[in-house]
């Protein structure tokens, strides 16, 4: 399936980051779009806060690999710790989650 090609929701929910040896079930909320400027797929969004995940900010680290149920994993770079101790994640190409289904971009028929 062309992933790059879909019309992407994203994928929010259960998710595992891996990051110099130490991996974290996590929870992720993210979204992604090909960006017309470079037409590469870019994605991102907020992990949940996880003290194990903030000690790795914390320490330095930001490149880091997510996956998630159905989908392969893909590297991702680690962000800034908000006020409520959740990460932002980022990363540029495939998504880690499986695409979606193909949406018909055809208006409905409106035909009696």
């Amino acid at each position: 399936m062309d992933w790059e090609a879909q019309v992407d929701e994203g994928y929010s929910g259960a998710a595992v980051l891996r990051s110099s040896g130490v991996e974290v079930a996590v929870s992720v909320e993210v979204s992604g779009r090909v960006e017309p400027v470079d037409g590469r797929y870019h994605w991102g969004g907020r992990v949940a806060p996880a003290p194990e995940v903030a000690a790795l900010v914390r320490g330095g680290k930001r490149t880091a690999e997510l996956a998630v149920a159905g989908g392969e994993p893909a590297q991702a770079r680690l962000g800034e710790l908000d006020p409520w101790g959740g990460v932002r994640i980022t990363g540029v190409g495939r998504p880690p989650w499986a695409p979606a289904a193909p949406r018909s971009r055809l208006p409905a028929d409106s035909s009696e």
